[in-house]
Parts: C-alpha cells; structure tokens; sequence
C-alpha cells in the first residue's frame, strides 16, 4: 500500500505562467479579512471535476494563459476544460471537455491558452493536500494553501489521493465529449464579450456605454479596465466598506475595475456595479487586449440566471455519469 501510495502523484517538469491550485475557495471568513478566493472560473472548475468522476469542489489546477508540463507516475483520469488549450500527451495532440485515461510514465505537455484566459486540469480523485481555514486553494498574497501558498515551480511534486484505473496500456481518448458553456451564454460572437451588471450608482450610464479593454495589469484580485475617463460623483477619499468578486470599483483615475475570485474584502473606491455570479466564468476568462461590454441587469434577472446555471450543471453531471467511462 506505501508503495502505491508514494507512487500516485504527477512531477511538474516547467510551471507554466501561473499554474495553482484552486477549489471553490474559503467561504464566510471574509469579514476577518480572509479573501475567498478559489477558482477564477467556477464553472469551468466544476466541469472538470464532473468529467473525471469528481465531486464539483474538489481542487484542479488552474492554468493562466500558458500551461505547465507534467509527468505522471500513476494511471489516471484527467479532464481539460476552460480555455482551449494547446496540449499533448507524449506528443500525441489531445483535446478538451471530455475525459481521458492517461497511462503511468506519460507526460502532458500544456501550450498556450487559444480563446481565454484560463483552463482547469482535474485529476481522479483529486490532490492529495492539507485544508487551510477549511480549503486547499491557493492564496497568493497571503502565502498559503496549494503548495506553500505560491505557484507551481518546476521540480514540485503532486500527491494525488488515488488512482482508480488499472494500469492502461495506451491513451484513451473517448469520442464524446461536453459541451462545456455556461448557459445561457450571453456573448457577443463577433464583438465584445457582455457582461450583465447590476448597477449600483446613478451615473452607470457611462459604464454601459462604452466597449472597455482588458488592461495587461489584470491579475485574479480583478480586471483593469481601459476606455472613456468616467466622473467619480464624489473625488473625495471613501471610508473603506465591503467588497466582493464580482465588484466593479471605480478609482479616482476614471477607470473601473472588476473584482475577481482574489478579490481583497474591503475597499474605498466608489462601488459603481455588480456583475452577476453567472457571468464572472466569462469575467474570469478575458485576455489582456480582450474587450468588454456592460448590459444592465435586475436582481430578478441575476437570481434567474445562477438559477438555470446550476440546473444546467446538475444536467451536465447527470449525463457524464450516465456514460460508461472507460476502465
């Protein structure tokens, strides 16, 4: 048993840009001044999980722009989801949204993200690692969860809690696959992405005018947004109140700011707008130079649409158990 428990985990050969280890993040601390943090795009995280037989919340690696390169040691199930990404096993391309059983010695080799900013690895059975204030995700400007608290580096070793499949002799790459957008999927196909936004100060009618662009800056604490200077009502310095992802800031340069997953718990710029749980997956995956567009939304609206999002993944993880994946 030590023997294949020491042998159930994947070596990072090269990191990546910013590979880390997310799940659903650390609920109900805010208020002690503890980010929630987690996976940027929760919806993509929780595809991943269901494609490997996961449940939703477990941790994946969350991929930013360039992937790492891994080696495996054990056998098992692993799923891509997220941005498209450029991606081989052995030098064998292999593609997304569906899951693939992975012999032990191979080496999966992460290029470039193609059509967002982000994708997510899950692995059968997950990561072998130790909950901090209830999650494994990584906090990067505090310093812990994940590994350490950092990013990948190359040499890390990932300890998985198990590996279900019985020594596979090649690569399994099933012909069905999921179709992996959130729904509905609000999104302009040959223009900007939309964004629905509760709006939370009488001047948004700027803010839903303009096309903004995503700004290099970006991180996962928010997106910087560039475009039309708009007026702060009050230029004056705010006392600082609380904030959450999903907060669009407006600093007194004019230019908003859209709070991610690593968004800090209190700020004093004025808050000038909201955008809806189900949208921030969309949020989550704009590129650098990616452009955006504002659409006002109700209360009614936002509740409607995390209402068919979660139908739509409850759904979707029926009809992935309802295949047979392969042993």
């Amino acid at each position: 048993m030590r023997d294949a428990q020491s042998a159930a985990h994947i070596a990072v050969l090269t990191p990546g840009l910013l590979t880390t280890l997310q799940d659903n993040g650390r609920h109900g601390l805010r208020q002690l001044g503890v980010a929630t943090g987690g996976a940027a795009d929760h919806w993509s995280h929780a595809v991943a999980n269901l494609l490997v037989g996961n449940p939703a919340d477990l941790a994946t690696l969350e991929i930013t722009l360039t992937g790492p390169t891994l080696h495996f040691a054990c056998a098992t199930r692993i799923a891509l989801c997220g941005a498209r990404i450029d991606a081989a096993i052995d030098g064998r391309p292999v593609p997304g949204n569906r899951p693939l059983i992975v012999p032990a010695g191979s080496t999966l080799k992460l290029g470039s993200c193609r059509d967002g900013a982000r994708s997510y690895l899950a692995v059968a059975g997950g990561f072998k690692l130790p909950a901090v204030m209830g999650s494994t995700s990584t906090d990067l400007r505090g310093g812990f969860g994940g590994i350490a608290g950092r990013a990948l580096k190359a040499g890390d070793i990932l300890h998985l809690h198990e590996y279900a499949i019985a020594r596979p002799d090649a690569l399994h790459v099933p012909s069905w696959w999921i179709d992996p957008r959130p729904s509905p999927p609000p999104v302009s196909a040959d223009g900007p992405c939309l964004i629905r936004l509760l709006p939370a100060a009488d001047n948004a009618e700027g803010l839903f005018a303009a096309t903004w662009q995503v700004d290099s800056r970006s991180n996962r604490q928010g997106l910087r947004l560039r475009g039309p200077q708009l007026q702060v009502d009050d230029p004056r310095e705010h006392l600082s109140e609380p904030v959450a992802p999903g907060v669009v800031q407006l600093p007194g340069d004019g230019q908003p700011i859209a709070l991610l997953a690593d968004a800090q718990t209190h700020g004093g710029y004025p808050r000038i707008g909201h955008v809806i749980r189900a949208d921030l997956p969309l949020l989550a995956q704009l590129r650098p130079a990616a452009t955006l567009q504002f659409v006002p939304c109700t209360a009614e609206q936002a509740c409607q649409a995390a209402t068919e999002q979660r139908q739509r993944l409850y759904r979707m993880g029926q009809a992935i158990a309802a295949r047979t994946l392969p042993a």
